[in-house]
């Protein structure tokens, strides 16, 4: 059987499962397309066909048959040769009048403007804004969670960054923390601390910045393909990430931070907190927890989406991953290190082999070639640990 038959096949199971958990009410139109991976539209179109036609409406009838729709070359390079003659510079619509009425065209409208733009004749209009709506919460915690981080002065005189992650389905707070400057460390640990108490989410909602996404234009989309070293790590979790392109996007995050900026300065000042590291053993201890009974809501379902974490080490994949070439003399540099290579009954050496180091968020560093860890070693290069 042809692989793009058992595609639809499977596309029709789980269009039955989505359907019937929408049906019970379970799931909205968006968190039943979400499950299949298409647009909410596409999900009410799929509903239309099959109370009118059945299961096998929704087979993709490409499969089967060739597009009967398909026009010929010919035909294309006639349309072109006319528009470039006769209609240099007309608007597609203007254009596309004559092609019916003085040429006897029979194509739709589409399909001429589509032919034209391919060809570069016309340029593309540019896209409606989308229509805004409320995004309710997602139906199960551990479906999709929120971090950031809100640069304030939480002590007088000291501007700090607080790092929260938190579940979009209950905004309870699962991990939170101070440091001098959000970047990739404080993701990696905040992602380290939830996955060990929780588990591994579905997915994960941040903002566009550096630590995050890689966006070649400002303001503009991030490249989903070439990753950030947090990106890469999520990746090898199975946890998706999504993009936020407004601070309206994140409005449960943005106003969970507008409450911790009322309230956070004032408890800190009261307990005479002055210090980053009490600052947090307070976070832990007193203000989370009592945050999370105030302000934590039921999720819409009774049970979880989080996977428990059973096998591999977390602190070799929230890491930053680097490849190497190891030089001639066995050794391998980094950060204006050398990391001597040990001995090993599986080479003699590894000159000129390819080699990943990992740098750890607690200090020290990790040579690995392949699967195999070779050695460990301090902050300051010294080796710790033979494999």
């Amino acid at each position: 059987m042809k692989r793009t038959v058992v595609l639809e096949e499977i596309r029709q199971m789980r269009f039955e499962e989505a359907y019937e958990g929408w049906q019970k009410k379970h799931f909205t139109q968006e968190e039943a397309a979400r499950l299949l991976g298409v647009c909410e539209r596409s999900f009410r179109r799929y509903i239309a066909q099959y109370e009118e036609e059945g299961l096998e409406s929704l087979l993709d009838k490409r499969l089967h048959q060739p597009s009967h729709r398909c026009a010929p070359v010919d035909e294309v390079m006639a349309l072109l040769r006319l528009y470039r003659s006769r209609y240099r510079g007309w608007n597609v619509k203007h254009f596309y009048r004559f092609y019916q009425r003085v040429h006897q065209g029979d194509r739709s409208d589409t399909w001429v403007k589509q032919r034209l733009q391919a060809e570069g004749l016309v340029a593309q209009a540019k896209r409606k804004g989308k229509h805004r709506k409320k995004r309710e919460r997602a139906v199960l915690p551990g479906m999709l969670l929120h971090q950031d981080g809100s640069d304030h002065e939480w002590i007088p005189g000291k501007r700090w960054d607080l790092i929260v992650t938190m579940d979009d389905a209950t905004s309870e707070h699962y991990s939170m923390f101070f440091v001098e400057e959000e970047g990739t460390g404080s993701s990696f640990k905040a992602m380290k601390e939830v996955i060990k108490s929780k588990g591994l989410c579905c997915s994960l909602y941040t903002d566009r910045g550096s630590h995050y996404w890689t966006t070649p234009e400002v303001g503009g989309k991030v490249d989903k393909q070439n990753l950030t070293q947090f990106g890469r790590a999520l990746q090898q979790l199975g946890i998706e990430m999504i993009a936020a392109y407004s601070p309206e996007a994140r409005g449960r995050s943005e106003r969970a931070f507008r409450t911790h900026q009322g309230r956070l300065p004032q408890e800190l000042a009261l307990q005479g907190i002055e210090r980053i590291d009490e600052a947090n053993d307070y976070l832990k201890r007193v203000y989370m927890p009592s945050y999370n009974r105030e302000f934590a809501v039921p999720p819409t379902l009774e049970g979880t989406a989080f996977v428990p974490w059973l096998t591999g080490s977390l602190d070799d994949i929230l890491c930053e991953q680097h490849e190497r070439t190891v030089g001639k003399d066995n050794c391998v540099r980094i950060d204006n290190l050398v990391l001597q290579i040990p001995k090993d009954a599986y080479r003699c050496h590894y000159a000129r082999a390819k080699v990943r180091v990992h740098r750890y968020e607690e200090g020290g560093y990790g040579l690995f070639h392949g699967p195999r860890k070779l050695a460990g070693y301090t902050g300051k290069g010294d080796l710790i640990e033979p494999a």
